[in-house]
C-alpha cells in the first residue's frame, strides 16, 4: 500500500462527523477532489462505537456501486486515526435545504423522494436496512437541486434475508419508526417510516410528531395520531397526503415498501416530466 502521505493532500475542515472532522482533500496522484473523514480512535468511547464505524465501512463498500449511495473510495489507519476517503458531495445536506427553503414545493419534494426510495430499494433488495435514515444523512451531489442526492452514515445498518426480523433500539428522535421504540423485532420498512417522516417536514416544516425533549418525541411517536394540521397543510394535495399515511402505517404489513412507493400516484405524476428530460 503506498503510504497515506504521498496519496493524498489534506486542505480545509468543512464538516463534522459524529467521531471526528471531514476535510476536503485531493488525491496526489489523480487530482481528484474527496471528503476525508477523519475519525480519532481516542474518541472512540466504546467497542459499540468502533463496532459502528466498522459496520459503516462493511456496508459502504457491500453497496458500492449506487449512484445514490455515498461512494468509499479507500480506507486508511494507523495507531492513533482512520481516515475514510469519500466521494465529495458539494451541495450540502437536506437538513440545510429544508432550513433554507422552510417548505419545499411538492415537485421538488417528489423527485428528492423518487431518488430516495430508489436507493432505499436497492439497499433493501441487497439484503441491507439503513435504520437511521434522516435529512442530515441526505446529501445533494451538486448546488443544483437537479443533481442527484447521496445516502450517507451506514453505521447503524444491518443486514438481514427475505423474512428475516431485525432488532434493536436504533435511530434518531423524529425519524425512528414506532416498532423500533417499542422494543419489537422488525423489517426494513423501518426506513419507510423514517422517509415517509422525511417527506412530512419536507412539505410542511413542521415533524409529524412533536416533542421538547427525545423522550417526548417518543411517546407521541407511540401515542399521537397522524394529523395534517390547516395551518400548515391547507395548499397541500390529498395525495400527498396519502402518500404519508401509508408510509406512516403503524401496521407493518400494510406499510408501503420502496417500490410501492415509487408506484404512488403522488411520485408518478409530480415526476413524470422531470425524469421524461
Amino acid at each position: 500500500m503506498k503510504t497515506f502521505c504521498k496519496d493524498y493532500h489534506l486542505t480545509e475542515e468543512i464538516g463534522r462527523g459524529r467521531f471526528g472532522s471531514i476535510r476536503r482533500c485531493v488525491n496526489t496522484e489523480t487530482g481528484e477532489v474527496l471528503a476525508c473523514k477523519i475519525i480519532h480512535k481516542a474518541d472512540l468511547r466504546d467497542s459499540l462505537d468502533r463496532e459502528c464505524l466498522l459496520n459503516e465501512i462493511a456496508t459502504l463498500k457491500y453497496v458500492c456501486g449506487h449512484r445514490g449511495i455515498v461512494e468509499l473510495r479507500d480506507v486508511h489507519e494507523n495507531d492513533e486515526c482512520l481516515w475514510l476517503f469519500m466521494e465529495l458531495c458539494t451541495g450540502g445536506d437536506l437538513f440545510d435545504k429544508i432550513v433554507e427553503k422552510k417548505r419545499f414545493e411538492e415537485k421538488e419534494a417528489a423527485v428528492v423522494m423518487k431518488r430516495l426510495m430508489e436507493t432505499i430499494g436497492y439497499c433493501h433488495r441487497k439484503g441491507v436496512a439503513h435504520r437511521d435514515l434522516k435529512p442530515d444523512n441526505i446529501l445533494f451531489s451538486s448546488n443544483s437541486f437537479s443533481n442527484d442526492i447521496r445516502i450517507a452514515d451506514f453505521g447503524q445498518a444491518a443486514s438481514f434475508s427475505p423474512g428475516e426480523k431485525m432488532s434493536g433500539i436504533v435511530g434518531t428522535p423524529y425519524y425512528v419508526a414506532a416498532e423500533v421504540l417499542q422494543g419489537k423485532d422488525y423489517n426494513e420498512k423501518v426506513d419507510i417510516w423514517s422517509a415517509g417522516v422525511i417527506l412530512y417536514v419536507m412539505l410542511s416544516g413542521i415533524p409529524p410528531f412533536n416533542g421538547d425533549t427525545p423522550q417526548e418525541i417518543f411517546e407521541a411517536v407511540l401515542r399521537e395520531r397522524l394529523r395534517f394540521p390547516n395551518e400548515s397543510w391547507l395548499t397541500i394535495s390529498h395525495s400527498a397526503k396519502d402518500l404519508i399515511r401509508q408510509m406512516l402505517r403503524r401496521d407493518v404489513l400494510r406499510r408501503l415498501s420502496a417500490d410501492q412507493v415509487l408506484g404512488h400516484p403522488w411520485i408518478v405524476e409530480n415526476c413524470s416530466e422531470v425524469f421524461r428530460r
